[in-house]
Formats: C-alpha cells, structure tokens, sequence
C-alpha cells in the first residue's frame, strides 16, 4: 500500500513544514493537512477516513515540531513562554471540541472550511504589507487571553492546524505586537493546542480507522517519518527568522498560502 513515492512525499513535507513552523511560528497544518490527504487519496485511501488522518496526524506532528521551533526562539526573545502557555491552557479545551465538531460533520464541509479559511488569512496578509506599525486595539488581560486561545483552539482542533496562523494575525491585529513577538508567542501556544485536537482525533477515531499502522485518526508512519525530518529543520527555520526581514517573512507565508488554496479549491 505505501509506495516509495508516498516515502519520498512525506519525507518533503517534514522537512517544507519543519522550515516554515520555526521560521513563522506556525504548525504547518495548512500545508501538512492536504498534501497528506493528496497522498493518502493516492495510495487509494477512502476520502473520509484520508481527510480525518491527515487532520489527526497533522496535529500530532506539530507537538514535537512546534517545541523544536519554540526552544530556539525563547533564547532570543524574552516573555514568550509565560504569554505562550497563557493562551495555550485555554486552546487545548478549544482544540478538543474542535476535534469533536470535526467528526460530527461531513468531511466535504471540512474542506470547504479549510479553503475559506485559507482566503481570509491571505486577504489578512496582504492588507498587513501596507502596515507601517502595529497598534493594539485591545490589551492583554485575563479575558482577552481567555477568550483568544478558546477561539484558536477550536480553529485549530476543527481545521487539524497547530492555530498559529490566526494567533499571529490576532496578536498583531488586535493586540500591537510585532510580528517576531507574536511568532514565538505562537510557536509555545501551538505545542499546546496541538494536545487538545490529537487527544480528539485518537479517541473518536480509535477502533474506527480502517487505514493501517494508526492510533485512531494519527498515522504512526507519518507522524515518525514527517517528524524525523520536521523537528530538526524547524530549529533551523527558527534562526533564519530572526535574519530575515519581516516583509520576506510575510511573503513567504503568502506563498503558501496561495499555492494551497489554489489546490484546495482546484480539488473541492
């Protein structure tokens, strides 16, 4: 069933998601979920239970991935951790009920979700190219925090991604941090999130995954694989973030983003 090129295929997408999750602070779901899915329909894998894993396994991978990248930015930004765990306690409840909405509802819906999501974050970002400077509309307090990582967290359970993406574009939008602070900040919140969602995808998908090798809904092949190459580039990605422009930053993640959504939608 698993072929040399689904090997080689998985193996360039730990070390794509590895690079991206240190160098932007996200988990690399929005890449992780459907060139996964791309793979698992290759091999002839029933779309429902293809989409399910790739979302299951993707936040798994994201764990160890997002604590490599987390590491490296806490030696060069102060603050992180605390703010990171913070928002983190609260997406880990997010992340299991998104995890829980996620099998309740027809996979197609899930994929419709996951392309629309893609657009916002684009439009977000290009509009931010024109930002001169961060201002904060509102400031961190319990609630706030409270409320933030519920939302994420349940972003992130729902759509199989580690929620760096939307805590990047709050920090920054809502709450005036620049885009280096809020990475990191990112980069601690997501290993937390990523719990919640994995615990989800292995307990609704135990016992009802006909794929082989599998925890529930978490491919034990991808996740050893993926992780073996993700985890050491995502230190790597971490450095380069801290040489590169933010601008570059930002016009890597469109990139992505674009590709993706053009697949996505190509595919829906």
């Amino acid at each position: 069933m698993f072929t040399i090129e689904y090997f080689i295929g998985i193996i360039l997408i730990g070390i794509v998601i590895g690079l991206l999750s240190g160098m932007l602070g996200v988990g690399g779901g929005i890449l992780m979920v459907p060139f996964q899915y791309f793979l698992f329909s290759y091999i002839g894998i029933p779309p429902q239970y293809g989409l399910l894993t790739s979302l299951g396994t993707s936040l798994a991978i994201i764990i160890p991935t997002a604590i490599s990248g987390a590491y490296e930015h806490s030696r060069k930004l102060d603050g992180i951790i605390p703010l990171g765990i913070k928002f983190g306690i609260f997406g880990i409840i997010g992340g299991f009920i998104g995890g829980i909405i996620a099998y309740s509802i027809p996979y197609w819906i899930l994929q419709f979700i996951f392309a629309l999501v893609l657009l916002l974050v684009m439009i977000k970002t290009i509009v931010s190219f024109k930002e001169e400077e961060n201002k904060g509309i509102f400031t961190i307090n319990q609630i706030s925090i409270c409320l933030t990582g519920l939302f994420v967290g349940i972003s992130s359970g729902l759509l199989g991604i580690g929620g760096g993406l939307f805590l990047i574009g709050i920090l920054t939008a809502v709450f005036g941090f620049t885009t280096i602070k809020a990475i990191g900040i990112s980069s601690v919140f997501i290993t937390l999130t990523a719990i919640g969602g994995t615990i989800a995808y292995i307990i609704l998908g135990w016992g009802n995954n006909p794929i082989p090798y599998t925890i529930g809904f978490v491919s034990i092949i991808n996740f050893i694989v993926i992780c073996a190459f993700s985890v050491p580039f995502a230190k790597l990605g971490a450095k380069y973030a801290h040489i590169i422009p933010e601008k570059y930053l930002k016009i890597l993640l469109l990139i992505g983003i674009i590709y993706i959504e053009i697949k996505i939608l190509g595919f829906i």
